[in-house]
């Protein structure tokens, strides 16, 4: 089996009161895949510049990660972005961005990559996602990312591309929005009727909700002492959890398996956010990402079977 990303690869400026980067790896496509290979092969599609080099591909194709279908244009320059967080790591300002290459991507995927069995959107333009989604008609697992920019300027080719994939994949926030609903449960309720049969809400420091016809789940994020750069940690969240369910489809879209996704893709995502942007991930072992989930289930865990003896 194997997973395509289509999204951005990117280099990244960032500031947090506990450092700084002024050119990191970076870009959700990366982080996404960098997480995602933990689990099963990943192919990235998208584009970038001459200033994308050896070092970079290297850290990309971790794990065997493939990046054949990675674009370099020639002359062009790699998608930038540079932001800034303060003590609310939740939130953080955008002081730069430059599309470059990315202005004028348009996705051309190999045979390989259209024919996984797995495909993620993560967050470009929704026009650029149905076009994909045309491409790759058959995966048998779809999931989409994306943001308050394409809600507000590009809703109803969102609303479609939605409407075409099994997992929806945003920010509570974001699914408010998108919605207009007062809550995350009556927000994710609207979006499963559009079509999707999972909707999974990031929720940042609080961690992560899961969503379907049938059930509501909840997992809190986990708990550090150490939080060094949140930048890309919602894609990495992504990658955890599509890669666990592509490695599972054959299981089938089970309760057991989207759940056991949420807790891998909430252990890749707490690594991340350790130290600037890819440096962690890009070491991190399988069985780190083991001991993280298993520390994860501790502490969830409890006992109740009779309620009225153990009020």
């Amino acid at each position: 089996m194997s997973i395509t990303v289509v999204g951005s690869l990117a280099f990244d400026a960032v500031k947090t009161p506990f450092g700084e980067r002024e050119r990191m790896l970076g870009g959700a496509a990366t982080h996404f895949a960098l997480a995602a290979s933990f689990f099963d092969e990943v192919r990235v599609v998208g584009p970038v510049g001459d200033d994308f080099g050896a070092e970079e591909m290297a850290i990309l194709a971790t794990r065997g990660t493939d990046t054949d279908d990675v674009e370099q244009v020639a002359g062009g320059k790699t998608f930038f972005w540079k932001g800034e967080y303060g003590w609310d790591l939740n939130s953080r300002e955008t002081l730069d961005t430059q599309l470059n290459v990315f202005e004028t991507f348009q996705p051309s995927l190999s045979r390989a990559s259209q024919e996984s069995e797995t495909l993620f959107l993560a967050n470009i333009q929704p026009g650029l996602q149905l076009g994909v989604l045309e491409q790759c008609e058959a995966a048998r697992f779809t999931a989409v990312d994306s943001m308050n920019l394409w809600i507000e300027i590009a809703k109803e080719e969102l609303l479609a591309v939605i409407g075409r994939v099994d997992c929806v994949i945003l920010n509570d926030a974001e699914l408010r929005q998108l919605t207009e609903a007062p809550n995350l449960v009556t927000a994710a309720r609207q979006v499963l009727r559009l079509g999707p049969s999972v909707v999974v809400a990031k929720q940042g420091e609080y961690g992560a909700a899961l969503v379907t016809a049938d059930s509501f789940f909840a997992l809190p994020a986990f708990p550090l002492e150490t939080v060094v750069d949140p930048t890309g940690a919602g894609d990495s969240f992504a990658g955890g959890f599509v890669g666990y369910v592509a490695a599972h489809l054959d299981e089938g879209l089970t309760d057991d398996v989207l759940r056991r996704a949420m807790v891998y893709g909430t252990a890749v995502a707490s690594h991340n956010v350790e130290e600037f942007g890819t440096e962690r991930v890009a070491r991190l072992e399988r069985d780190e990402v083991e001991e993280r989930a298993r520390a994860i289930k501790e502490i969830t865990h409890f006992e109740f079977e009779n309620a009225k003896e153990n009020v």
